[in-house]
């Protein structure tokens, strides 16, 4: 059973921008499309756990040197984790177990991003994953570090990724146009990824992971994929 994400509330006879009935608004400035963002799930159930990491980091003080190069270390090393997830994870085939079939949600979801792109429901993570990943990492904060302010440290750098992580997909998938250089880089790379071939440019927020491990060839150079929007290749809808 598929699960699906609440979107932001729209004007009569009006449709989210990008769902899939053929409707596509022209344009978006980018105030729009950051009002629009704050009526998905995702960012709200992300965003009060920052704040209150953030403020709790405030008031346990405390700092050192080590917070500071944990903090600096997990927003350097964010792209890798979402180079390596994309590949690993959410490029997962179905493995079958004798009778039983293992076909994660975060997987089957990302085949449906894949299969429509313009699809805004299919931008953010579901629901439940969030719920999972923010239980970890509060454990993680309490448990797992030798300190509460570098555990505090920790959920909010992660927190925070997150938001940014949820915000730059969601963007690039809006009819919001790039205008400066570092966002258009982002843009045309994650859109090589969903238009040209799903075997390339796997990275969200940065693009070195892929320049560093040459899955970021010359567009020209590379075949459009036929599987681009069936990334099993079964020719059935994901």
């Amino acid at each position: 059973m598929s699960e699906t994400t609440t979107g932001p509330a729209t004007e009569a006879g009006e449709d989210a921008p990008g769902t899939s009935d053929g409707r596509r608004r022209r344009s978006l400035s980018l105030g729009q499309a950051f009002r629009e963002f704050w009526g998905w799930r995702s960012p709200r159930l992300i965003a009060p756990l920052f704040v209150v990491a953030l403020v709790a980091r405030l008031v346990v003080g405390g700092y050192t040197r080590v917070d500071l190069f944990l903090a600096v270390g997990m927003v350097v090393g964010q792209p890798f984790v979402e180079w390596t997830a994309h590949i690993v994870l959410l490029h997962m085939k179905p493995l079958q177990l004798g009778r039983f079939t293992f076909d994660p949600l975060f997987a089957r979801k990302h085949r449906e991003h894949h299969a429509d792109p313009r699809d805004m429901r299919l931008t953010f993570l579901p629901t439940s994953v969030i719920l999972q990943l923010g239980a970890i990492a509060i454990l993680a904060a309490l448990f797992a570090f030798p300190r509460l302010g570098l555990g505090l440290t920790f959920l909010a750098t992660i927190s925070g990724i997150g938001l940014v992580y949820e915000w730059t997909h969601y963007l690039v998938h809006t009819d919001y146009r790039p205008k400066r250089w570092l966002y258009r880089t982002l843009w045309k790379h994650h859109r090589l990824h969903h238009y040209k071939n799903e075997n390339y440019w796997f990275s969200f927020t940065a693009t070195y992971p892929d320049l560093l491990f040459r899955t970021a060839p010359d567009p020209a150079a590379v075949e459009t994929s036929p599987t681009v929007r069936d990334i099993l290749g079964t020719g059935m809808p994901a």
